[in-house]
């Protein structure tokens, strides 16, 4: 009976369980078994707890007692003796009548003081059918009787004795009823629980260090909320979660379903000025930003990031959690691993890398027929075409579904690829910075007869397969873009795709729990996902578009997500515009471009900067002149995001080299060359509280006139 209602409580489809057992089985094992927010009969000891609370919005009263009570008028002041009612169903009624005003007593069957206290109540409940030898000539006349014994659910009673003046009722079919009416409100609380929800988050509290520590000091001091509490906090039922530890969980893509309807948020994104070595900030602003808005103005609020790969992690680059008090913690769990989405990545592309090397050996080795033998074998004497044969075979212009019709020139069409081995494309990848596998010779194997080919490794997240999660809108979208990847091209020039060996599914179900963004919290305990990590260079440099959809529903239509896009703005921030918005149909309410006065100078023709080592003193000491002039490549940026028809307000992350007198020149400018708005930010040394500035600018521009626009459109 437990292992049933086990399946039952984690069936989506079952939103209540009744229990019609015997009497016998209705043990605390049995009854607790049941998800409190299932239990029809409110007899879990969750539920009952509630009730004796008093906190009765948050349970169900169970069937019988509410027939009891249906059935008993004002009952203030009149004694009530419970028989026989034993366990949950006893304490219950207890609860109820006591809330009621009523002396309520309790006793079995063969207690020596039943006769007297039978003889004194006014209210008589049987709990448990009566023994015969017990009389009803015990019973005060004119007492209310009340039967609650189980085999009454069909009213069948066999002790009200014609003569009794006591008035005789049984709860059958009124608990029933009762039982009916509790579905019912399960079902109504159960249908608000899939609305929308109000945010009910606790942020946690900053103290900044001055001197700043470093960034992993301050995200170990920090102690981060259970994810399963800010997951409620931010309106996420329990089976949309599945947690990973105690900081990170992924977020089910059901979510989109449940919040169909729901308006979305504000949509941010998050560039640069063109970068230098030292990096100028986005994803500390990004950071910053969110916790601004929510820690501070009380405004719900997201970050979408992008994964860092562990080749820049362990580079010169480092982690990409953000810095000083703007970051997402743990910073451990972030820059390594996380939920290994990117593991997964490194499996669907090496696999497919496999199947080709694979299928190129096969081919050169086996006849026609051996290959078609090991395509499409015989099973239980019968030889059938799979769905994903079966397409290839529609590609190709054969309009067949039995294997044993395909002449010899089709089946040789069928089997075999051809695939040039000059033009393959696909690489296999690893996320590490191994030099010594950027060119590298495989088969060398006795077992590969000779096939021998150079190839090389990518980083793992220069893979195809990176840039489709984080363009893809569903699981079935991801399986169609796989499928279309080209991979090489046959000998005679065509494009041979991952469908066309036959992989697609295979690279799909190692892609499954990659799909769903992973949900952790900033500094100050505001949510984030972490989902997807393409470079800008070589593919379109943004988090995924599964995490914005998610966010912009969980945050409402008040709320805002912030996400960031790579390198400058005239690569990451284009990307995003021309490709991610595309693909998602999203449309942006406000661009926030970062710049710092040092990279200016830079840009200004100050001399090159090297990470890690000492900056020259024209970049600590005050240069107007060369700010100036570099000023130039942030008016370019603000132009070209103006092109795009969406507002932009300037970040200036402020370092402390930085004088008032450069930090104003630069804001001066920006507005000056069409920002909405340009603000300092100091939320590295000062957390959310010194980028408030920067989210009250950011949500007034998101309140100006949209226009956005793509600048080109795909016909070709």
């Amino acid at each position: 009976i437990v292992s049933e209602i086990l399946k039952l409580n984690e069936d989506p489809n079952v939103q209540g369980l009744a229990l019609d057992l015997p009497e016998s089985l209705y043990s605390s094992k049995v009854l607790n078994a049941v998800k409190p927010e299932k239990d029809v009969d409110g007899l879990s000891s969750v539920n009952l707890g509630c009730l004796v609370h008093g906190d009765v919005n948050d349970c169900l009263v169970p069937p019988t007692v509410c027939a009891v009570m249906e059935l008993l008028e004002d009952i203030g002041g009149k004694t009530v003796l419970l028989v026989g009612a034993r366990g949950a169903q006893g304490a219950a009624l207890q609860s109820v009548l006591q809330r009621q005003g009523a002396a309520v007593l309790s006793c079995h069957w063969r207690a020596p003081q039943l006769q007297g206290e039978l003889r004194h109540a006014d209210v008589v409940v049987f709990g448990s059918t009566k023994p015969d030898d017990v009389p009803v000539s015990w019973i005060k006349p004119g007492a209310t009787i009340i039967s609650c014994a189980h085999d009454l659910l069909s009213e069948k009673h066999n002790y009200g004795q014609q003569n009794n003046p006591a008035a005789e009722k049984a709860v059958g079919s009124l608990a029933v009823a009762m039982r009916m009416q509790n579905m019912v409100k399960n079902m109504e609380r159960w249908i608000q629980s899939q609305q929308y929800r109000k945010w009910d988050l606790h942020c946690l509290k900053l103290q900044p260090l001055s001197p700043v520590p470093s960034d992993i000091e301050i995200s170990r001091a920090q102690s981060p909320k259970a994810v399963d509490v800010l997951a409620k906090e931010i309106g996420l039922l329990t089976d949309e979660i599945e947690i990973y530890g105690q900081t990170k969980a992924k977020v089910r893509l059901s979510l989109l379903e449940r919040l169909k309807d729901q308006p979305d948020g504000k949509y941010v994104l998050v560039a640069g000025i063109t970068p230098t070595p030292l990096g100028e900030g986005k994803s500390t602003v990004t950071i910053g930003l969110v916790q601004a808005l929510t820690a501070h103005l009380n405004i719900n609020s997201f970050a979408c990031l992008r994964q860092p790969s562990q080749g820049p992690t362990f580079g010169v680059k480092g982690g990409a959690a953000g810095g000083g008090y703007a970051q997402v913690i743990p910073m451990e769990e972030f820059n390594l691993h996380l939920t290994g989405d990117i593991h997964a990545i490194t499996a669907a592309n090496n696999l497919l890398a496999a199947a080709i090397d694979a299928r190129i050996l096969h081919e050169n080795t086996q006849s026609d027929k051996s290959l078609y033998n090991r395509l499409v074998p015989v099973v239980n004497g019968v030889r059938g075409f799979s769905a994903i044969q079966l397409a290839r075979l529609r590609r190709l212009g054969i309009n067949k579904t039995d294997p044993e019709t395909l002449t010899e020139e089709e089946i040789s069409k069928f089997v075999r690829l051809d695939i040039d081995p000059s033009t393959i494309t696909w690489q296999r990848v690893v996320d590490t910075n191994d030099r010594f596998l950027r060119k590298i010779t495989v088969g060398q194997a006795n077992t590969e007869k000779g096939f021998v080919r150079q190839a090389q490794f990518d980083i793992a997240v220069a893979s195809e397969i990176m840039a489709i999660l984080a363009l893809t809108t569903s699981l079935q979208d991801m399986k169609g873009r796989l499928g279309k990847m080209v991979v090489a091209n046959d000998k005679k020039g065509e494009p041979v795709t991952a469908e066309d060996l036959g992989v697609t599914g295979a690279l799909a179900v190692l892609m499954k729990d990659a799909i769903k963004p992973t949900l952790m919290q900033t500094l100050e305990g505001t949510p984030v996902f972490v989902h997807a990590g393409p470079f800008a260079n070589i593919a379109h440099g943004n988090s995924s578009v599964l995490a914005d959809k998610i966010a912009l529903k969980l945050v409402g239509e008040k709320g805002f997500v912030v996400t960031e896009a790579g390198f400058g703005a005239d690569i990451g921030m284009e990307k995003f515009f021309n490709i991610k918005c595309r693909a998602s149909g999203l449309v942006p309410s406000v661009v926030v471009l970062v710049a710092t006065v040092r990279a200016l100078k830079m840009h200004g023709g100050g001399p090159n900067v090297t990470a890690g080592a000492p900056l020259k003193k024209e970049y600590t000491e005050e240069n107007l002149q060369l700010v100036a002039d570099g000023c130039c490549n942030l008016k370019k940026q603000i132009q070209i995001t103006q092109l795009f028809g969406v507002p932009v307000v300037v970040a200036l992350n402020v370092f402390k080299t930085d004088s008032p007198a450069e930090v104003d020149l630069v804001c001066k400018i920006a507005k000056e060359s069409g920002a909405f708005d340009a603000v300092p930010c100091n939320h590295w040394s000062a957390g959310g509280r010194g980028a408030v500035k920067l989210a009250q600018a950011v949500e007034k521009a998101a309140n100006q006139k949209n226009s956005f626009k793509y600048l080109y459109g795909l016909e070709v």
